[in-house]
């Protein structure tokens, strides 16, 4: 039911008691915060991909060649634009880049937001004050929540936004708010920049958009243009990230979507490590409803009952989660199934917010959220209804049983591949000898290696310019390095000249892998195939070092012939 104002005032909830959301945010960070360094610095277990954001702005600012699009363009770069400022500490706290500390601090950042935007959307709501409490808290110690607030992924920045987005489109179902609208626009296109499957979401939030603007004004002659209009705020500010994203890629890299197009995307990489996708769609489907169920055990539950209560009530709101949210899990189903990415528990991480959000949409709303300037099509203060305490009691207790089978779920390696070494991580067991427990422990050992092969480096006193690598894997060795400098790495502008010839151009030593799985993709073993192999004329082989980590090459140090008789320009 809406309401026709002519002269829309501005609408508040009233006033609650309750936690403050700034208390709540601080909390919530510290908490990743701590978790993060504990898990970094304490247990030196550090993830592939969120190393590289932290390599890529250590690059824009500290690499021999410094300059914003260092950054590069295969990650979208919210992710790592949002570490400069914590990197501009780097000289004083070198950790905050060798183990990763700018990342951890990010990510616990966006969480801690994304803890408060669940709590906003109870509140907005006028759901209980222990129902809302209560979800959040059990969204914010969700063990996937905790460790992906605390380890410098996408993950983070991505359910801040996509919670955000979700808060704001619920209010505006009810207030008919342009703010509301716009800020949804924002969330989305600054989720965008932090991941592209964000496009689903916007695609779903426009066609809610649209539709629900269309059916508001059926009696109004100009509805087609007043839908569209809605749509067009809702929609700019993913476009527009998209459009200033490709277009700059392209006149740096002549690449719009280096992700897709380029040797260092998600299909190059699948294709170089050998890796392939799902037998069959069936198989991909499997995998995907595992770890949606994983993540939101009680989503087959939640679901169907949140759509009848909304039914009965006519709740528009409910609908919101379940597009932005499923359209998320849809894209990634798809992405798999396709081949286009890999079978990783945290993509489907949306699951986790989508089951906490339709837990606080058990109660019906019971108060108008807080708007600047309510629409002419604002709803109608909701009527009084009795909160169904059992049920959604219920469902708070069967939401905290799922958190342990998220944990559960995370020490499996067939659907956690990334986050079941975690357990030994944190647990270390050294009289187990099974062959799992080794495995696990191989991967978080992952990039200590690299971390030596930096202090040998480092201890060594090269000039600038003095190593020559590629960032496909040398992106840890640079990122462990108190001196930065001294590696000619892919985003210095010189790097094709100084690749062509190294001892013309100073470089004294030139770091190696194997050319074959993704090491085919590195610069050095397209310009030297047989580099790794036999120094390809142009150098001897100073060292070999075995590397201690899973998936991580055997690395060679090769010695620059005649670059004694050369000094670094």
């Amino acid at each position: 039911m809406t309401v026709t104002q002519a002269h829309p005032t501005a609408v508040s909830a009233p006033a609650r008691t309750g936690i403050r959301p700034r208390t709540l945010f601080w909390v919530s960070t510290l908490i990743y915060l701590a978790a993060g360094v504990v898990v970094s610095t304490g247990h030196g277990y550090l993830m592939g991909d969120a190393l590289s954001r932290v390599s890529a702005t250590q690059a824009a600012l500290f690499s021999r060649d410094p300059h914003l699009s260092a950054i590069g363009f295969v990650f979208t770069p919210l992710t790592s634009l949002a570490q400069i400022p914590m990197e501009l500490f780097a000289p004083i706290f070198p950790g905050i880049t060798t183990w990763g500390l700018s990342g951890v601090l990010m990510s616990a950042l966006f969480m801690g937001g994304a803890v408060t935007q669940i709590h906003g959307i109870g509140t907005d709501r006028g759901a209980p004050m222990w129902l809302c409490l209560s979800v959040t808290v059990l969204f914010a110690l969700n063990p996937m929540v905790l460790f992906y607030g605390g380890n410098g992924m996408s993950e983070a920045p991505f359910l801040f936004c996509l919670c955000w987005a979700v808060r704001r489109l619920s209010r505006w179902v009810r207030t008919d708010d342009v703010h509301d609208l716009l800020a949804c626009g924002i969330a989305l296109g600054l989720a965008y920049l932090t991941r592209y499957d964000a496009v689903a979401p916007a695609l779903a939030a426009g066609a809610m958009v649209f539709v629900l603007s269309y059916k508001r004004r059926r009696e109004d002659a100009h509805r087609w243009s007043a839908a569209f209009m809605d749509l067009v705020l809702v929609s700019a500010p993913i476009v527009l990230a998209f459009l200033v994203w490709a277009i700059t890629s392209w006149l740096i890299t002549g690449q719009a979507f280096q992700q897709f197009s380029s040797q260092y995307g998600n299909s190059s990489i699948l294709a170089q490590s050998g890796a392939s996708g799902p037998s069959a769609p069936i198989a991909a489907l499997q995998y995907s409803i595992a770890a949606t169920l994983v993540l939101g055990p009680i989503l087959p539950l939640l679901i169907p009952i949140s759509g009848a209560l909304a039914v009965r009530r006519r709740d528009l709101q409910v609908l919101v989660p379940i597009l932005l949210c499923g359209a998320v899990l849809g894209f990634q189903a798809f992405s798999y199934a396709s081949g286009s990415t890999f079978a990783f528990l945290r993509f489907y991480v949306a699951a986790i917010p989508l089951a906490a959000v339709l837990t606080l949409y058990i109660a019906p709303a019971a108060q108008q959220p807080p708007s600047h300037r309510p629409g002419l099509h604002v709803e109608a203060p909701p009527p009084h209804r009795r909160v169904p305490v059992f049920g959604a009691a219920l469902t708070v207790v069967l939401l905290a049983v799922s958190v342990p089978i998220t944990g559960w779920g995370m020490n499996s390696n067939d659907l956690a591949v990334q986050e079941y070494a975690l357990g030994a991580v944190l647990f270390p067991n050294p009289g187990n000898a099974s062959a799992r427990y080794a495995d696990q422990r191989r991967i978080a050992a992952t990039f200590s290696t690299e971390r030596k092969i930096a202090n040998y480096l480092d201890a060594m006193r090269l000039p600038r310019g003095a190593v020559l690598m590629d960032t496909v894997y040398g992106f840890a060795v640079a990122v462990a390095s108190d001196r930065p400098d001294q590696f000619v790495i892919p985003s210095d502008r010189d790097f094709v000249r100084v690749l062509d010839r190294p001892a013309d151009r100073g470089v004294k030593y030139i770091l190696a892998v194997p050319n074959s799985g993704r090491g085919v993709s590195d610069a050095v073993n397209r310009r030297y195939p047989t580099m790794y192999d036999n120094g390809a004329g142009i150098a001897t082989l100073e060292l070999e070092i075995p590397n201690d980590g899973a998936g991580q090459p055997q690395w060679r140090l090769y010695r620059v012939v005649g670059a004694d008789r050369v000094s670094p320009p």
